[in-house]
Parts: structure tokens; C-alpha cells; sequence
């Protein structure tokens, strides 16, 4: 039996170790989500993310049980564990490739900013432009004239700037757009040191996810 094509459109996709998700996170993704209109936004934490050789990343199942629950009560949020069941490290262009075969058109790839910088050393990173549309999260007053510091230089040939619309072009007609969110100082390398030091993680994570990593004692978490 042959799978229909799901056909939706603007549909994101947000990739992280989300070790662990925390509220920056989440209003960073509903804030793109209705900026953009997006119809729903997946969460696809990654198995063995190849950027974090220096960080201990939690084993997968939590990290993806603690993204159900911080998303559960948003009817616009979902998860997604395609790169848990992959074998190996996780990419971004595979994982885009696939969902493809599935969401015909109109998917927008999140990231942070911190992430983009690093893009040129992503499997294929040419290609992935070519593939979808990028949105990258940027701190308020942080958005600089266009073709000051926006795009590294190995990337400029392939974007052309369209000042209607605040967005680069690429030669394939995708779009990669650089947008500001409301900045949450939170990281989920703060989160991890805190509850380490035996700390309260409080209003920095969801309550669903504290109550996990206390159930599990997870990041050094004591009894």
C-alpha cells in the first residue's frame, strides 16, 4: 500500500538536543509559529547530535518523554522521534529529506542564531537550502543592515537579499529569514548546572518536565 502524502503547509521544524527543553525553547517556537503562521511546529530532539561532542547527553527517551510533556498542552506543538530511531549520529539534511517525502512543501527549519553560525560544518550544508525554508532566531536589536554580518561569506553567492518581504533569497526560491524573539537568558547547560548544584529549576522549566527529573533523578538530581 503506497503512503499518501500528508499536504500541509508552513508546517516548522525545530531539531536541538533539548537536554533539557525549557521555556526558552518554547516561546521561541510559538513565537515563530504565529509570526510565520505556521500550522504546527515539531520538536525532534536529536540521537547523537554531532555538535555536542563535550556535552553528556541524556539518553533519548527521556529527553523526547520530557518534550511530550512541556508540549502537550499546545495543540500547535508535536514531536517527532525519527532521529531517535535512526542508527548513528543525527543530520539535519536527512532528517529534512525524509519529512519531505511526507509534508510536500512549505517547511520552515528552525534555529537559533549560535546554531546558524556554526552551519558550514553541517553534513551537506550547501544543500540544505535548497531543500526548505530557514528561520533564525535572533535577540531584539540584534538585526543588523542585511549585508553587514547576517550571512557568512560562503553563503552570500547563493542569497539575494529582497528588502519587501526582510528575507534572503535563495537560488532555489527558498526563503531564509532572520527574526527576533523575545530573549529568555536561559539554556539548557544552565538548567543542567543548577539542578547538579542541587538547585531549584522553577520558572525556567516546565513544571511537567521539574516533576520528571525528579521522579528519574536525572542530571545528578538527589533523592
Amino acid at each position: 500500500m503506497i503512503e499518501k502524502k500528508i499536504e500541509k503547509k508552513k508546517d516548522g521544524l525545530f531539531g536541538g538536543t533539548f537536554n533539557p527543553i525549557h521555556f526558552g525553547h518554547l516561546r521561541g517556537a510559538e513565537e515563530i509559529r504565529e509570526s510565520f503562521g505556521l500550522r504546527e511546529v515539531i520538536f525532534i530532539p536529536a540521537a547523537i547530535p554531532p555538535h555536542k561532542v563535550t556535552e553528556e547527553v541524556l539518553e533519548a527517551r527521556h529527553r523526547l518523554e520530557m518534550l511530550k510533556r512541556a508540549t502537550s498542552s499546545n495543540p500547535y506543538f508535536s514531536t517527532t522521534d525519527i532521529e531517535l530511531k535512526r542508527v548513528g549520529k543525527s543530520y539535519s539534511i536527512d532528517t529534512i529529506r525524509y519529512l519531505l517525502e511526507r509534508y510536500s512543501k512549505g517547511l520552515y527549519f528552525i534555529l537559533g542564531r549560535d546554531a546558524f553560525v556554526e552551519i558550514e560544518t553541517w553534513k551537506e550544508f550547501q544543500q540544505l537550502f535548497s531543500l526548505c525554508n530557514f528561520i533564525v532566531m535572533i535577540r531584539p536589536g540584534s538585526q543588523t543592515t542585511p549585508f553587514n554580518d547576517q550571512l557568512q561569506k560562503t553563503l552570500m553567492s547563493a542569497f539575494r537579499y529582497d528588502p519587501e518581504i526582510k528575507a534572503w533569497i535563495h537560488a532555489s526560491g527558498h526563503t531564509l529569514y532572520f527574526k527576533e524573539i523575545s530573549y529568555l537568558d536561559i539554556s539548557s547547560t544552565k538548567v543542567r548546572e543548577l539542578i547538579e548544584k542541587g538547585g531549584s529549576a522553577r520558572y525556567l522549566i516546565p513544571a511537567e518536565v521539574e516533576a520528571y527529573i525528579d521522579q528519574y533523578k536525572l542530571y545528578g538530581k538527589n533523592g
